[in-house]
């Protein structure tokens, strides 16, 4: 950060990028402009009006525009899919309230995994060396049994191994390990999650940490 000598930060410095420049033209959103509008109007519209349980219709309508779900999967009503024929999710999983896939890119989660509420995976961002702050996309991959907990943002191109844990609040901007218990910001791998005889987890710490 510039600094001036007495100690104020600078702000009106010339920028080092030209955001007119910026152009994603290369970038292929996977369908036509009038079919990802006709997708956007459908959610924001079908799934907010949708009642609670009706995890069935939710499933049924993404498949209706390409994803790919598994069985008995619960989405909630007002989780949101920016292309959902860029989405895949394994049986069983569960998608939280206000979960957030920014799918320009494939986001693959894994069977028996959870994403809890308000956690956003975001496969999107911009090269911020690049004078025309040019468009990223990377995949995210989740593997089978994984536990985002709430309000984590998943990184483009970050994979998660099967079985491990995402603390509350964490962001993940590098892969974590199998059945790691991992928390933080950046998220770091603390200890191996061990499972108990009653097949739940013990985590060994606090449910604030999670």
């Amino acid at each position: 950060m510039e600094i001036e000598p007495n100690g104020v930060p600078i702000v009106d410095n010339n920028p080092w990028v030209d955001l007119r420049e910026y152009d994603q033209s290369w970038y292929d959103r996977g369908r036509p402009g009038w079919y990802v509008l006709l997708w956007w109007l459908i959610q924001s519209i079908a799934f907010p009006l949708s009642l609670h349980n009706a995890n069935g219709f939710r499933c049924w309508l993404l498949r209706r525009f390409g994803a790919k779900i598994g069985k008995q999967v619960i989405i909630r009503p007002t989780a949101r899919f920016t292309y959902p024929w860029k989405v895949e999710i394994g049986d069983y999983s569960w998608v939280g309230d206000d979960v957030v896939f920014y799918s320009l890119e494939i986001i693959k989660i894994g069977s028996q995994s959870v994403i809890s509420q308000k956690s956003y995976l975001c496969t999107g961002s911009h090269d911020f060396r690049d004078p025309t702050f040019n468009l990223i996309v990377k995949p995210i991959t989740i593997g089978n049994g994984v536990w985002v907990a709430t309000d984590c943002f998943i990184a483009p191109g970050v994979k998660i191994a099967s079985n491990a844990v995402i603390g509350a609040r964490s962001s993940v901007f590098k892969h974590i390990p199998a059945a790691m218990v991992a928390w933080e910001s950046p998220c770091k791998p603390h200890y191996l999650r061990k499972m108990n005889s009653e097949g739940s987890s013990e985590f060994g710490v606090r449910s604030s940490e999670l």
